[in-house]
Formats: C-alpha cells, structure tokens, sequence
C-alpha cells in the first residue's frame, strides 16, 4: 500500500515522510482538492510560446473548439510536499495504477545552514538533493524602479564563464537527466557556475516546440521527455531546469505568471491564467530569475519556425527589469520592494531585452500610448554610450526629426494623418560592423490634429543635425548645433573645423522643385580657410530644403560618403536667388569668390570682380573680349562688360612661361 521512510539529522530536527499512494486509494481525499496545474494545462488565457509569446489557450482539460481532451501525456507524477515552521517535511506522491513507485531521497534542514552533499561519487539516479526552499523575503528584494546599475541580480563576469559554456554546449548526454548533470558539473565547481553549466545547456539544446504549442494533447512536458525530444514549451523548460538544478544540489522554483512576448499588444490587459513559466535559483543567499525559453531563442511571425538565438538578457535578470515582461502570478516572486499591481505591468512601457543589451538605460515617455499635442508627439532615450538610432512611423522615417546626443537620442514625430500609428525605434551600437538595427522601443501615438507645417522633404535622412556621430567623421565645433536651419532672406552659412585630410561634398534637395543634382551643388558654395570650412547656400526659393553633407580623406580616391544632413527652412516666398558660378577642376579648393557671387550676370552691365587665388601668373575674364584682372594684396579685381555675350569665364594662366589659359569659372548672362 505504501511505503515511509522515516529519518532524523542529529543537528536539526528533521522528519523525512515519504508515502506512495495509488489514487483509488486517495480518492476521497482527492475528491473537492483541485489538481496542480501545468501552464500547458491550465484554464483559458494566454499561453506562451517561447518568447513571451502569448495566444489565447482552450478551458482548462479542453481544445480551442471546447472538446474535452486527455492530458495524461503532461501529467507527473503528484508531489505535495509541505513544512513545519521547526524543518519538519512531508512528502506524498500519488503514482498512476500499476506504475512502479520511484523512491526520492529529500534532505531538508532545520535551522543553521548545512553544507548539501556533493553529488560526485553517489548514487543520484532519480535522487533531489535540494533544501526545502523558502519563500522569497526581505533580503532577496531589489529596489523598484531600476537604479541602472547592473543588468545582473548579482555580480557576474561573463569572460570567467567562456571555458564552462564552451564545455557546456559540447556535452551530449540525452538519455538521462542525472547522467546530463553529472557531466555537466564536471567543470562547475560553484553553485553559480552548476546554474551556468544548467542555462548554458538547455539554451542550446532545447528548441521551442511550435507543433506541440498547436498541438498539446501529444506533447509531455516531463523532463526526461523534453530532454530525449530536444524540445518543448515554456513548462517543459522551466521543469527540466528545475529538475536538473534539483539533482546539482541547487535550490530552484518553477514560477508562472504572465508575460509580453509573442503576440502582446501594447496597453492589452490580462487575464485568464498564467501564460508562461520560468524559473527563480538561490543562490548566494537570495533568489535570483531567470527564463531558458526566452534566452534559447525566438520564433517567427507566423510562429511556424523557431530559431536557436542565445540571449544572456534572461540570464539572472534584474528583477526590476524583468518585471518589465514578467509579472509572476505571486507577487512575492516579483522579487521588489515596492511590487507593481497588474495594472502597473500592463501601462508600463514594454522595453525589450534589446533595449538593455545595447546599453539603454530609459526612456521617456514611460507609457506605451503617446498623445499628440498641436500635432506633435516627442520621444527620448537615455544610454551609457554613443549609440546609433532610426525610426520607423507606420513603417517610414518621414514625419520625423530625431537628433543624437551624447548619451541618448531625442526625436519629435508629426504625423500627417490623424488617428493611431505604431513608432518604432531602432538601435545599434556605434562601432558596429553590421548595418543591421535592432527595435528596441514601440509606442502607439494617437494624433487629434495634423501640423502641415512640419512636413519634412523625403530626401531628408535620420538623423538630422550634427552629433557626436559626424565629430567623429572630423566635422568639429559646427555653426549649427541644431538640425533645424531658418531663414528669413533664402541665404544662410554654416561653418565646421574640419579634421585633417578631409575632403566635403554638399548638396541641396528640395520635393516639388525643379533642381537637379548639379544645381542642387550650385546653390552652396565652399569656402575654405585653413581647417575651417563655410558653406554659403543660396536657396532658389522659398520651402523646405535639405542640404546633405558627403566626405572622404583627400589621400582616398574612391568615392565621397554621406554623413548627415541639415533641415533649412524658408517661408518668404519672394526669395529667388539664382545658383553660384559654376566651377571647373582647376579652382583650387582654397580660393575664394568675393564679388560676384551670384552665377547669372546682368546683360550690358560693367560687373566689378574680385577673386582671392594663389600661385597664379595671370587672370582673364572672357566676355565678348578679354578682360584681365590685376594683382593686389592677395586679390585679383578687374571690370569687366557683359555686353553682347551670353557666357563669361574666368580663365588662368598658372605659369608666365605656358601659352595656354585654364577655365575655372563660368557665369551665365541674363537675356534681354
């Protein structure tokens, strides 16, 4: 009928009570108790999928259409352990009808610590070697909200464990539980680096199941079933890491809760019952959390495909950040002081671990609902380091204005239409090699009322303005700190210390406006003196103008690359200012025009020149005749008739021995 195994510890009084029932014999007691539930058995509600991914779950012992279905394959065997405040602990297990009872070995302790045997040299088949746990209390809390300090709940060094994880992920032991952990801790010497070793394992061998998800009338979630199969749901994860940290020696609880994963709708609220699992491990003397599924890897859109993606976010997570997707059904396992209630969890914005990992610190607002005011919406980041930023409203980078900053990024969105629109940012380290952006951050912004006013050309490209970014390109102390340039009369200047062996390239862009490329150039013109650099641009006409910003070392002959862009902006509709002269090889970056500046001429007119060259014999200018210019103080100035001529150029003589003049500037002369 059953069997007790009744034993003492000489330093604590300790009763160790094992009975092993069958269920017929157990089943008025039964009668009226509810069973313990699985996640992957539980009531209607949300059920993840590995990721946080969440969809709406059957009634409990039902599928989606109603049907009562069996859940013998998720069943274990029963374990209803309880404790006395002196250490007393019972254990029942309840066995199916002619199974064959496995006896567990339970070592529980009263007061004053004890050191738990090693588990080398024993016999561990089958064997928990664990203290009874204890509820979580004050010294395992941590402050709410994050204080930014460490993305650990304890100090860990990543470099130390590169030898356990290489070794880890080369065991292949899938026959038994106990024989994966014995080889497993043959390299973990402390309970931090056993919990590692454990992590380390399930994350690279255990794949999401996502045709068990749809289908779990045929999937098991025992542990020896996860690990033979190499895959599983969040249940199977969370009770295979329990089980293996059980059999190290480790005290580990299998928690449930809800989360924001795989198909969460920002602001939705919760309900139902749980809809994931995860893990919480003691260790140093408080509880830590952790989450397996999520650090294993992620599933796609259709949740058709799982891909094996280590992420060490989910790793001994600060419990203030993993409140972030994590809300335990106990609030004690929230692990802070102060606990958030549901409705905190479900207004909270939702930060990804992208977010972390990539050294973002917050964001504001803190509500994943944004209103317009006077149809504006502004969002901001805070980060430890230089970090690159784009965004995406409603899939385009139009309606915006995002500027970097030192440690962090600011960005104002005006929508053109009124209604709701998803704004998502994206993020990527600063030195980083790949051009790839991960979405750390989404928002819904609700727009009442369209500021036409803030409509932005589509060749203006995020982000704008100068920034740390373009110091490191060699652009330094600019003019213009900010991205936006007004002008009143269509004429503006912009001036940078350049770095050494950098070369500039500038443009002007405009929607709606007949200016070509070449034109577009021929609406700036580049002063240079000494390292420093102006831009004189002379806009054509009134609106909103982009003037991008291209660069590459003298000594490079390749190509020039984009660097950024400035926003300039102009509402007197009575600017009209023609392009500036245009300009051939032979002027030399260092010279400059003084007079005159603008590139089309008036007809039968006697135009004054003045230009500042160097390293120059002569100076023609060629209207209907030849015009020269003479030397003064470091200037070349001369008169010349635009009578009878259309074109007029700007012609030099770089050596008194040569016979042949070099075109540097040409100018247009107005029709009569």
């Amino acid at each position: 009928m059953g069997t007790v195994d009744f034993r003492t510890d000489p330093s604590a009084v300790m009763i160790n009570l094992l009975l092993i029932v069958h269920p017929e014999e157990t089943a008025s007691k039964q009668k009226g108790q509810s069973e313990r539930r699985t996640s992957s058995g539980r009531g209607a509600g949300l059920q993840d999928d590995g990721n946080g991914n969440s969809r709406l779950q059957p009634p409990h012992g039902r599928d989606l259409n109603g049907r009562r279905v069996s859940r013998e394959p998720c069943e274990k065997t029963q374990a209803v352990t309880s404790y006395t405040n002196e250490g007393t602990q019972v254990t029942v297990e309840i066995h199916p009808k002619d199974s064959t009872p496995q006896l567990f070995k339970k070592l529980s302790f009263g007061k004053g610590a004890r050191r738990l045997p090693s588990l080398r040299g024993q016999d561990n088949k089958g064997s928990q070697r664990t203290e009874a746990p204890r509820p979580p209390g004050g010294k395992d809390l941590h402050a709410y909200p994050w204080d930014k300090s460490s993305l650990k709940s304890m100090p860990v060094d990543l470099q130390q464990f590169e030898k356990l994880d290489a070794y880890a992920l080369k065991v292949n032991v899938t026959n038994s539980v106990e024989e994966l952990v014995k080889a497993l801790l043959k390299q973990a010497r402390t309970d931090l680096e056993k919990v590692r070793a454990i992590w380390m394992w399930i994350c690279h061998h255990i794949e999401y199941d996502v045709v068990g998800y749809h289908n779990k009338s045929q999937l098991s979630c025992k542990p020896i079933d996860v690990l033979q199969a190499g895959k599983s749901i969040c249940e199977g994860y969370a009770g295979l890491f329990e089980q293996m940290c059980s059999i190290a020696g480790i005290q580990c609880m299998k928690l449930s809760g809800y989360s924001k994963g795989y198909g969460y709708k920002m602001g939705q609220t919760f309900t139902g019952d749980s809809d994931h699992a995860w893990n919480a491990v003691y260790l140093d003397g408080r509880w830590h959390l952790l989450d397996s599924t999520w650090g294993s890897g992620s599933v796609d859109d259709s949740f058709t495909k799982f891909t094996f993606r280590y992420n060490e976010f989910y790793f001994l997570t600060h419990p203030a950040l993993f409140i972030n997707n994590h809300f335990p059904d106990n609030s004690n396992w929230q692990l802070l002081k102060p606990t958030l209630t549901l409705k905190d969890f479900e207004s909270n914005m939702l930060h990804n671990s992208n977010f972390y990992m990539l050294g973002l610190l917050a964001a504001h607002p803190e509500t994943a609902v944004i209103q317009t005011v006077n149809g504006k919406a502004s969002v901001s980041v805070d980060c430890r380091s230089a970090t690159l930023f784009t965004f995406k409203l409603k899939g385009t980078d139009e309606h915006g204005l995002m500027t970097l900053k030192k440690h962090g990024m600011k960005l104002e969105i005006y929508p053109q239409k009124t209604g709701s629109h998803k704004l998502q940012i994206f993020a990527k380290p600063s030195k980083a090699s790949e051009e790839v952006y991960n979405c750390v951050l989404e928002y819904i912004v609700e727009c009442k009322s369209v500021d036409k006013t803030m409509r932005f050309p589509k060749d203006l490209h995020q982000p704008v303005g100068p920034s740390w970014f373009t110091e490191r390109q060699g652009f330094l102390r600019p003019s213009h700190p900010d991205p936006i340039i007004h002008t009143n009369d269509g004429r503006c200047s912009v001036t940078f210390t350049l770095g050494k062996d950098i070369s500039i390239l500038a443009s002007l862009h405009c929607d709606n406006s007949s200016l070509t490329e070449d034109m577009g150039r021929r609406h700036i013109m580049q002063i240079h003196r000494g390292n420093q650099i102006e831009l004189k641009i002379h806009l054509p006409h009134a609106g909103n103008f982009v003037l991008k910003i291209y660069a590459k070392k003298k000594s490079d002959p390749g190509n020039y690359d984009y660097i950024f862009n400035y926003l300039i902006t102009c509402l007197n509709t009575e600017v009209k200012w023609p392009a500036f002269p245009q300009s051939y090889s032979k002027w030399a970056e260092d010279y400059e025009i003084l007079e005159p500046l603008s590139g089309l001429l008036p007809a039968n007119r006697n135009v004054q020149f003045k230009l500042k060259m160097h390293g120059i014999a002569k100076v023609l200018v060629q209207a209907e005749n030849a015009y020269p210019l003479t030397q003064s103080k470091g200037y070349w100035e001369g008169t010349c008739n635009t009578s009878g001529c259309r074109e007029v150029f700007v012609m030099v003589h770089e050596n008194a021995n040569h016979s042949f003049y070099s075109h540097v500037l040409k100018y247009e002369v107005e029709t009569q």
